[in-house]
């Protein structure tokens, strides 16, 4: 699938992002999640899965994004509509250009003018509150994960601990 953004820092990101993505069967290997014996290392456990796994837990965070809007019917109609009103808009102003009393808009000003009146779709939908539940659910889901997940100097220490056992 090729990139065709504008911005060079965006399609680096996303480039960089895509590549990042370690094997969800490593992400979900449930033999390396463990419950840490105290809570020091904790810490460092979370940065460096973290660190590890920034890519997985970005497309945990989307698809919680999408969890949620597919589950609240309002607020699927509610960005279907702003959406819709976007795209109307694109296809009024390859005809001619707008004028609202006497005055030409420009194209920017008509998006504006659409998600200034979509607020209060958006807040009918209840998109705040699905906002915070999108927030919440991905911070949980990401520092279980991250907490849980063993390191890779945690895993080879419990198998050098393993072959001491096993060599007495």
């Amino acid at each position: 699938m090729s990139i065709s953004l504008a911005n060079v820092n965006a399609r680096e990101w996303i480039t960089k992002t895509r590549e990042g993505v370690k094997p969800w069967t490593e992400f979900f290997n449930f033999n390396k999640f463990k419950v840490p014996k105290s809570v020091a290392p904790v810490p460092k456990r979370v940065v460096r899965n973290i660190e590890q796994f920034q890519s997985n837990y970005l497309f945990v965070f989307g698809g919680l994004i999408v969890f949620c809007i597919l589950t609240s019917p309002l607020l699927l109609v509610a960005i279907a509509a702003c959406l819709g009103a976007c795209y109307i808009i694109s296809l009024k102003n390859q005809e001619r250009k707008v004028r609202v009393l006497g005055r030409e808009l420009s194209l920017a000003q008509q998006y504006a003018a659409v998600g200034l009146c979509s607020f209060p779709l958006f807040s009918l939908a209840g998109a705040g509150s699905a906002v915070f539940w999108v927030i919440g659910a991905s911070f949980f889901v990401i520092m279980l994960h991250a907490s849980m997940y063993m390191t890779v100097e945690e895993a080879e220490m419990i198998e050098l601990e393993m072959e001491e056992v096993q060599t007495l």
